[in-house]
């Protein structure tokens, strides 16, 4: 070792580079050795000890960057095999390559779309092609999902612990991840269905080399479900918990497919024989997990796929073993330069000749350190294979560990079930116990029945009290507002007396103030008069000397007394500004003392309003509440009232919400008078409570769907309304309370008391009579116009056409013709029985009377009338615009129909009441009878002339190719599938029309569609009863059961008829 260390640093860097040359070129040779025998055209399976070599490459260069560079020359286009074993290599490299190894494909996403797109267009004589579009989509969807979540590795193995913070706690992640992991799993389930459906369609069994080819990608197919499943099962779960269960009804519905599927797969790969040497396919449960039951997860276990340590039987191949690192020896000193051993040689010199005895030194040390190296490598491999061994040890006693906790979860769950059914049986012995003492208990409950009739009745006593004392609380109210504005009078004249006070007070000062002015005025008038006599004395002295003389005594005195004055002065005027400074100082302390008074009088003012207002809301709450309570109450029961009584309670109610509303308004505005709110909330309560009593009277009258909403909206009107009460019993809340809610509610009940109200219509009894005779005279003048302008059509259609639209014209128009007079003869017979009816009938009433009496009939008649006149001109018009080649044949079909339909009212509504063996009854059905053989003939005349107008194509396909016959196949299917859903979205519509027209008339719901189904079927419905009811909505087809009602053409039905005949 000291001989190396003595080498040049410039020669070990040479060497070194020459050898690192050499690995590199080593393993590249290496790695298209194994590529090349891994990915060919031959149906084999690739044999894992390729693939392993490649995966090793892959950790050695730390990416996939050699594989693809030799796997871009691959000739994939050309052979369907090499494709599905050059996926099968891809498989490989991202589950098991370095985690590099996925940017690096992903570098060469378009080309493996590609290739998938190729083969899936294409069909191969051994049926790889579609196998591996299917693939290529896989290895797409693989690789996009752990780019997107690059957390989880490619090899889907990953802790709970990354995989909940892969998942996070967005609802929004949680489902979109569930949904990225769904298709990844049907992207694996369709490449191994693919393979399975080709296996048991050919002769290819799992022991060939063709079907093993086929199998060999499957391994990792069933490592990458297992995890998907369990992640699956774990997503479900956690959205289960926050989410309801109808937004993942379609997300469970695809993981049961998905089950089903994947258990299918697991069983069928589980009994080939390839499989069982290769790999532990883990059993599914028989049923999937329960994901409305959060307890479920616990009995989820994790599905185990064990890879057994089996090496592959080692056969002789060219290429040398891989080794992890390559030590191959420098070149040989014969293949070096000439130059660089003679400066060696130069530098060192040959020892011994030419032969030194560290080159033996280092051979030997290269020996050594090969046969470490392999007995490293044979450690590392025994090493492996234990560790591989321990996997499997532990991956089997985990599972085993799991169905010890499965069959723990099972054990618990049958002892529960065991005790509950133990519970259940003690309450059947204690209900069978309590059942013995039913009969003795039954005399009791009389008796108790008895006695809480007799409190019920003392309670409707008291109750009755309680509103008359209510009625005085309410008088009470009225009196402590009153008392409330004469508190407010004695406010206003205590502000008035001590507004008088101040103004004493300032008066009071002013006085002083002018007191004191006029004391100064006359001491300047004192000082003024001194001051002359001084200057007459000034006079003196200047006249007399002498006089000066004799007066210096008495003018030291006058200037004494002048500054006795002036101190007098200076003393006024302190006690003037002292007596200012008093005057301020009391009128402020009274302006204080009036705005205490004034702040206490305004708080007690609004202390008393407010306990008049919870006083108020309280007796409020008291009225509702027990309007709520009559709801549950069974005497109530008996209670009805009328939808019109309901109506006026409902909007009187909305109406004082208003009044409350503007009440509250001007409470908020001014707090010192609630005498408006406290008004508008008494009547509120009362009404309310009334409109809630009424409204559950009526629901006992209301079919059961009504009664539910009507029930359910009064008990929300109660609930709304103590919630606004409450919010106005607190300060806190009182600005905030809106009687919205309130509004709102009772509008619902205001709009089904209308929907129950009973349709009808607001003619007079004393009408009918002349109504019926002026709608069959209607009826005859349409008829009679109706052929009229069929003769007009007859003349046009002569003179513009001819030949075969000609005799198609006039085929129609005659049978139009034919119809007319069948229904005018129709309505002949009906009105000599309608009046032999009305004779025979009336007795010593007159005829208006006797339609009065019976109003339902005469209703009846009046609405078939309709029908028929409105058919008449209806058909008319449909003809007029088919001679004009501007109308629809169908059109005239379904007039047929209709007016079939109405002459089949109109005569059930005149046989109601007639005689059975009259003739006149004979007369009408035979006219009846003789009108449909004229519809039918004139149905068959419009089919006859349509077929002979409309020119029909001649198909002939002679001339077009196979891929042409093909494209216009397919458009016809298209063509047709678009009719047909136009046809079932046309019946709907004419379904909802039909059970609209139902309710227009007042016919059951249930009834109205069981008609319109027996209608839709081509069914015929039983005849009607003898009493005829409002005519039923007609259907286009002739078989039509029920009477057809119509308006006329000239004017609408103003007269709707009732629900039904008496």
């Amino acid at each position: 070792m000291n001989s190396i260390r003595q080498v040049p640093s410039r020669v070990k860097s040479k060497r070194t580079e020459t050898n690192l040359g050499a690995e590199r070129e080593h393993f590249e040779r290496q790695q298209l050795s194994s590529i090349s025998k891994a990915i060919n055209s031959t149906e084999t399976p690739v044999k894992e000890k390729h693939a392993r070599r490649i995966i090793l490459g892959t950790h050695r260069e730390k990416g996939a960057f050699t594989f693809w560079s030799y796997a871009l020359g691959l000739p994939l286009h050309s052979s369907a095999i090499l494709s599905w074993k050059f996926c099968h290599v891809l498989h490989k490299v991202l589950r098991d390559g370095h985690q590099n190894s996925l940017q690096d494909c992903m570098r060469h996403h378009s080309s493996i779309v590609e290739t998938g797109v190729m083969w899936g267009n294409l069909r191969d004589r051994h049926g790889y092609g579609q196998l591996v579009s299917l693939y290529a989509k896989l290895l797409i969807t693989k690789m996009e999902f752990h780019t997107k979540h690059a957390e989880i590795r490619t090899n889907l193995e990953a802790t709970d612990e990354v995989f909940e913070r892969t998942v996070g706690t967005d609802i929004n992640n949680v489902f979109q991840l569930t949904v990225e992991v769904f298709d990844y799993m049907d992207a694996e389930l369709r490449v191994a269905e693919g393979v399975l459906r080709q296996l048991n369609t050919s002769i290819a069994i799992s022991t060939m080399t063709s079907g093993q080819c086929r199998l060999a990608p499957l391994i990792q197919v069933i490592q990458d479900c297992s995890h998907l499943y369990h992640y699956s099962v774990k997503l479900l779960f956690k959205l289960h918990a926050c989410l309801p269960a109808d937004t993942l009804q379609g997300h469970r519905d695809r993981f049961l497919d998905q089950f089903h599927s994947l258990k299918t797969f697991f069983n069928k790969a589980r009994d080939m024989l390839y499989f069982k040497r290769l790999i532990q396919i883990p059993r599914l449960p028989d049923s999937p997990p329960n994901f409305l039951r959060a307890s479920a997860l616990a009995e989820h276990v994790k599905p185990m796929v064990v890879i057994p340590d089996e090496e592959e039987p080692e056969e002789p191949e060219d290429d040398d073993p891989e080794p992890l690192i390559d030590v191959s020896e420098a070149p040989q000193p014969s293949m070096a330069p000439q130059p660089q051993v003679d400066i060696f040689d130069q530098a060192f010199g040959p020892p011994n000749n030419g032969f030194d005895d560290r080159d033996l030194q280092i051979e030997s040390l290269k020996r050594e350190l090969e046969l470490l190296r392999a007995e490293l490598e044979r450690i590392k491999g025994e090493a492996q294979r234990y560790i591989t061994q321990l996997k499997s040890q532990i991956n089997s006693l985990e599972a085993e560990l799991e169905e010890q906790r499965v069959q723990k979860q099972r054990a618990l769950l049958e002892n529960e079930q065991l005790r509950m059914e133990l519970e259940a049986t003690r309450r059947r012995n204690a209900e069978h116990e309590s059942q013995q003492s039913l009969f003795s208990e039954a005399e009791k409950r009389s008796q108790a029945t008895e006695q809480r009739y007799t409190k019920l009745k003392e309670k409707h006593a008291e109750l009755v009290s309680n509103h008359a004392e209510l009625l005085r609380k309410s008088a009470d109210t009225v009196k402590m507002l009153s008392a409330t504005q004469q508190t407010q009078e004695e406010v206003e004249r205590t502000k008035q007396q001590l507004a008088f006070e101040v103004e004493r007070v300032r008066q009071e000062a002013d006085m002083k103030m002018e007191e004191q002015k006029f004391e100064m005025d006359k001491l300047r008038r004192e000082m003024e008069e001194k001051n002359a006599e001084m200057a007459r004395i000034r006079s003196a002295l200047e006249t007399n000397t002498k006089a000066d003389q004799e007066k210096s005594s008495s003018l030291a005195a006058l200037q004494v007394e002048k500054e006795r004055l002036m101190r007098s002065v200076s003393e006024k005027e302190a006690e003037l500004s002292a007596a200012r400074h008093a005057h301020q100082l009391k009128e402020s302390s009274l302006q204080q003392e009036r705005l205490n008074r004034e702040e206490h009088l305004q708080q007690k003012l609004l202390e008393e309003q407010f306990s008049l207002l919870q006083g108020t809301v309280t007796e409020a709450e008291s009225i509702i509440q027990d309007a709520l309570a009559k709801l549950d109450d069974p005497l109530h029961i008996r209670c009805t009232s009328s939808p019109d009584y309901l109506v006026s309670r409902a909007e009187a109610t909305l109406g004082s919400i208003d009044k409350v509303k503007a009440g509250h308004s001007d409470y908020l505005k001014n707090m010192n008078d609630a005498s408006g709110l406290l008004r508008a909330l008494t009547q509120f309560s009362h009404l309310t409570a009334d409109t809630i009593i009424n409204g559950s009277a009526t629901a006992h009258m209301a079919p059961t769907d009504h009664a539910d909403r009507l029930t359910e909206n009064c008990r929300g009107c109660a609930n709304k309304s103590l919630e606004f009460l409450r919010e106005l019993k607190s300060k806190a809340s009182l600005r905030s309370a809106d009687p919205a809610a309130i509004r709102a509610v009772v509008q619902k009940i205001l709009r089904l008391a209308q929907d129950l109200r009973p349709k009808g219509a607001d003619v007079g009894k004393e009408e009918l009579g002349d109504l019926v005779d002026k709608e069959m005279a209607s009826t005859s003048a349409a008829i009679e116009e109706a052929v009229r302008r069929i003769d007009e059509m007859m003349n046009q259609a002569r003179r513009d056409t001819e030949g075969v639209k000609l005799e198609v014209n006039e085929r129609i128009l005659f049978s139009c013709t034919d119809l007319m007079q069948a229904i005018r003869m129709l309505v002949i017979a009906s009105t000599d029985l309608q009046k032999e009816i009305v004779e025979g009938e009336r007795g010593a009433a007159t005829i208006k009377e006797f339609y009065a009496r019976n109003s339902r009939w005469t209703e009846g008649l009046i609405s078939a009338a309709k029908a028929v006149g409105w058919g008449a001109t209806q058909m008319v018009d449909s003809a007029d615009k088919v001679v004009l080649h501007t109308g629809k044949y169908e059109e005239l079909i379904v007039c047929s129909h209709e007016i079939a339909a109405s002459t089949a009212q109109l005569v059930a509504a005149s046989k109601v009441k007639a005689d059975r063996n009259s003739k006149k009854l004979g007369s009408l059905q035979q006219a009846s009878r003789h009108v449909n053989e004229m519809a039918a003939k004139v149905v068959a005349s419009t089919k006859t002339g349509q077929e002979q107008v409309e020119e029909k194509d001649t198909m002939d396909f002679s001339g077009m190719s196979l891929i042409k016959l093909k494209k216009e196949e397919m458009e016809s299917q298209v063509k047709v599938l678009e009719l047909e859903s136009q046809l079932e979205s046309e019946r709907l519509r004419l379904g909802e029309l039909r059970k609209k027209h139902y309710e227009h008339y007042g016919v059951p719901l249930d009834t109205a569609a069981a008609a319109t189904a027996a209608q839709d079927n081509g069914l015929r419905a039983p005849s009607p009863s003898p009493a005829p009811g409002p005519a039923a909505p007609p259907s286009p087809k002739p078989s039509k059961p029920a009477l057809l009602k119509k308006p006329a053409l000239a004017s609408k039905p103003h007269l709707p008829p009732k629900a039904g005949f008496r």
